[in-house]
């Protein structure tokens, strides 16, 4: 079966957004050792998973850097593009873009027949809403918690909604030189 992984970018405070969504907090200074780590992760990505909010940013953003050669994420933006992307909307009728389709069904029925599908990992990128209701129904196999040096004090939380406790094994944690530090978890197998 696939495996789902969460990529998301946090506060040392637990928070993936400031109150009204602002991420003006996230450290964008990425050495080489943090951009190598992101292509680890989602090399083996053949499906991403977003929340209707976040595609109608990400998808555009990352068609404009693979449309040129010179941009120096255009790797990044290939890989984003070429991409097989769902996303999960209650809103949109069509999808706007590319290697895009619409999941308007059953989160949970949604997810888990894209893990029943033949194919590599998946990766979910989303706001609050969308992520906390991945993290609510034990639907991430993978977290990459990238916890930035900074401190807001109010915001956006994931884990919130979390009805239950959720335990989870430490498989590494990695520093990086612009502060940031990746915690990657799994779900504690009983």
């Amino acid at each position: 079966m696939r495996k789902l992984k969460l990529q998301v970018q946090m506060t040392l405070d637990g928070y993936i957004g400031g109150t009204n969504g602002e991420m003006d907090w996230i450290t964008w200074n990425w050495d080489d050792q943090l951009k190598e780590y992101v292509t680890e992760i989602t090399e083996p990505v053949d499906c991403i998973v977003l929340g209707r909010k976040l595609a109608q940013g990400f998808i555009p953003h990352w068609a404009m850097v693979a449309a040129n050669p010179d941009d120096p994420e255009f790797t990044a933006g290939q890989k984003f593009t070429d991409t097989n992307k769902v996303v999960f909307t209650k809103t949109l009728q069509e999808p706007e873009w590319a290697n895009t389709v619409l999941a308007k069904g059953d989160l949970v029925a949604e997810i888990d027949q894209l893990k029943k599908q033949n194919g590599k990992d998946i990766i979910a990128y989303g706001g609050a809403t969308f992520v906390s209701a991945l993290i609510a129904q034990g639907l991430i196999d993978e977290y990459h918690l990238f916890i930035n040096p900074v401190v807001i004090g109010n915001g956006m939380p994931i884990f919130k909604s979390r009805a239950s406790r959720l335990d989870l094994t430490l498989v590494r944690a990695t520093p990086f030189n612009c502060g940031i530090v990746v915690l990657q978890y799994e779900p504690k197998r009983n």
